[in-house]
Protein backbone atom coordinates (compact mmCIF):
# COMPACT_ATOMS: atom_id res chain seq x y z
CA UNK A 1 0.00 0.00 0.00
CA UNK A 2 0.82 3.20 -0.75
CA UNK A 3 1.98 5.99 2.28
CA UNK A 4 0.95 8.93 1.77
CA UNK A 5 1.11 12.57 3.97
CA UNK A 6 -1.53 13.59 5.92
CA UNK A 7 -1.90 16.14 9.35
CA UNK A 8 -4.69 15.82 12.16
CA UNK A 9 -5.98 18.90 12.20
CA UNK A 10 -8.27 18.88 14.89
CA UNK A 11 -10.09 15.81 17.43
CA UNK A 12 -13.84 16.32 18.60
CA UNK A 13 -16.12 13.86 20.97
CA UNK A 14 -19.43 13.22 18.75
CA UNK A 15 -21.00 11.32 21.48
CA UNK A 16 -19.85 9.35 24.95
CA UNK A 17 -22.66 8.10 26.60
CA UNK A 18 -23.08 5.28 29.36
CA UNK A 19 -26.54 3.49 30.54
CA UNK A 20 -26.45 1.24 33.54
CA UNK A 21 -28.92 -1.83 32.70
CA UNK A 22 -28.32 -3.26 36.35
CA UNK A 23 -27.94 -6.66 35.04
CA UNK A 24 -25.60 -9.04 37.19
CA UNK A 25 -23.71 -12.15 36.25
CA UNK A 26 -25.27 -15.26 37.00
CA UNK A 27 -23.53 -17.61 39.73
CA UNK A 28 -20.33 -15.01 39.70
CA UNK A 29 -19.89 -15.58 36.32
CA UNK A 30 -18.63 -12.88 33.61
CA UNK A 31 -20.42 -11.14 30.84
CA UNK A 32 -18.78 -10.85 27.18
CA UNK A 33 -19.04 -7.39 26.30
CA UNK A 34 -17.46 -7.68 22.44
CA UNK A 35 -17.26 -3.91 21.60
CA UNK A 36 -18.41 -3.29 17.98
CA UNK A 37 -16.89 -0.61 15.74
CA UNK A 38 -17.75 1.39 13.10
CA UNK A 39 -16.22 4.04 10.86
CA UNK A 40 -17.37 7.00 8.63
CA UNK A 41 -15.54 8.53 6.13
CA UNK A 42 -16.52 12.17 4.85
CA UNK A 43 -15.00 14.74 2.49
CA UNK A 44 -15.47 18.53 2.93
CA UNK A 45 -17.56 19.76 -0.44
CA UNK A 46 -15.91 22.69 -0.23
CA UNK A 47 -12.32 21.63 0.24
CA UNK A 48 -11.03 18.45 -1.13
CA UNK A 49 -8.06 18.48 0.76
CA UNK A 50 -10.31 17.91 3.86
CA UNK A 51 -11.50 14.79 5.19
CA UNK A 52 -12.92 13.46 8.22
CA UNK A 53 -12.91 10.20 9.89
CA UNK A 54 -15.81 9.21 12.69
CA UNK A 55 -14.65 6.23 14.72
CA UNK A 56 -17.44 5.06 16.95
CA UNK A 57 -17.52 1.74 19.66
CA UNK A 58 -20.46 0.54 20.85
CA UNK A 59 -21.34 -2.22 23.91
CA UNK A 60 -24.99 -2.98 23.50
CA UNK A 61 -27.34 -5.20 25.22
CA UNK A 62 -29.52 -7.50 23.12
CA UNK A 63 -32.00 -9.74 23.75
CA UNK A 64 -29.56 -13.17 23.71
CA UNK A 65 -26.94 -11.30 24.80
CA UNK A 66 -27.37 -9.24 28.46
CA UNK A 67 -24.87 -6.53 29.15
CA UNK A 68 -24.15 -4.76 32.97
CA UNK A 69 -24.18 -1.33 30.56
CA UNK A 70 -24.70 -0.03 27.05
CA UNK A 71 -22.11 2.64 25.97
CA UNK A 72 -21.36 4.37 22.89
CA UNK A 73 -18.17 6.60 21.93
CA UNK A 74 -17.89 8.14 19.02
CA UNK A 75 -14.69 10.62 18.02
CA UNK A 76 -14.13 12.66 14.44
CA UNK A 77 -10.82 13.41 13.45
CA UNK A 78 -10.22 16.00 10.98
CA UNK A 79 -7.53 15.64 8.35
CA UNK A 80 -5.78 17.63 5.93
CA UNK A 81 -3.59 15.59 2.90
CA UNK A 82 -2.88 15.86 -0.76
CA UNK A 83 -4.31 12.58 -1.74
CA UNK A 84 -5.76 12.48 -5.33
CA UNK A 85 -6.05 8.67 -6.01
CA UNK A 86 -8.37 6.50 -4.37
CA UNK A 87 -5.40 4.33 -3.28
CA UNK A 88 -3.91 7.12 -1.63
CA UNK A 89 -7.07 8.16 -0.11
CA UNK A 90 -7.81 4.70 1.09
CA UNK A 91 -4.01 4.64 2.41
CA UNK A 92 -4.86 7.85 4.23
CA UNK A 93 -8.05 6.51 5.96
CA UNK A 94 -6.59 3.85 7.31
CA UNK A 95 -3.69 5.91 8.49
CA UNK A 96 -6.08 8.22 10.33
CA UNK A 97 -8.19 5.32 11.87
CA UNK A 98 -4.51 4.02 13.21
CA UNK A 99 -4.61 8.07 14.78
CA UNK A 100 -7.66 8.32 16.00
CA UNK A 101 -7.99 4.68 17.89
CA UNK A 102 -5.93 5.38 21.01
CA UNK A 103 -8.43 8.31 21.80
CA UNK A 104 -11.07 6.01 21.56
CA UNK A 105 -9.63 3.41 23.62
CA UNK A 106 -8.78 6.31 26.44
CA UNK A 107 -12.09 7.69 26.45
CA UNK A 108 -14.04 4.28 27.12
CA UNK A 109 -11.54 4.00 29.87
CA UNK A 110 -12.30 6.94 31.29
CA UNK A 111 -15.92 6.93 30.81
CA UNK A 112 -16.65 3.44 32.52
CA UNK A 113 -14.26 4.89 35.32
CA UNK A 114 -16.66 8.05 36.17
CA UNK A 115 -19.52 6.02 36.01
CA UNK A 116 -18.04 4.35 38.70
CA UNK A 117 -18.20 0.92 36.79
CA UNK A 118 -14.81 -1.50 36.60
CA UNK A 119 -12.68 0.16 33.95
CA UNK A 120 -13.10 -1.36 30.35
CA UNK A 121 -10.14 -1.47 28.59
CA UNK A 122 -10.40 -2.40 25.05
CA UNK A 123 -7.13 -3.96 23.62
CA UNK A 124 -4.32 -2.69 21.49
CA UNK A 125 -4.62 -3.27 18.05
CA UNK A 126 -1.67 -4.41 16.12
CA UNK A 127 -2.16 -3.36 12.12
CA UNK A 128 -5.03 -2.61 10.91
CA UNK A 129 -8.79 -2.52 12.86
CA UNK A 130 -11.19 -2.96 10.08
CA UNK A 131 -10.76 -6.20 7.87
CA UNK A 132 -10.82 -4.78 4.95
CA UNK A 133 -8.04 -2.60 5.59
CA UNK A 134 -5.73 -5.55 5.35
CA UNK A 135 -4.19 -6.66 2.33
CA UNK A 136 -4.34 -10.16 1.52
CA UNK A 137 -0.78 -11.34 3.38
CA UNK A 138 -1.85 -9.22 6.51
CA UNK A 139 -4.86 -11.99 6.45
CA UNK A 140 -3.35 -14.62 6.47
CA UNK A 141 -1.04 -13.28 9.62
CA UNK A 142 -4.31 -12.01 11.31
CA UNK A 143 -6.16 -15.19 11.19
Amino acid sequence: MEKVEFALKGIRVEEMSFKLNNVRPQNGGKMELKPTFSRRVRRAMENDKLCFVTLTVKIEKAEDSPKPFDLSVSFTGVFETEATSEEERRSVVIGATGLLYPYLRAAVTTLTTAALAAPVVIPIVSGPLFPEDRDKNEDEFFS
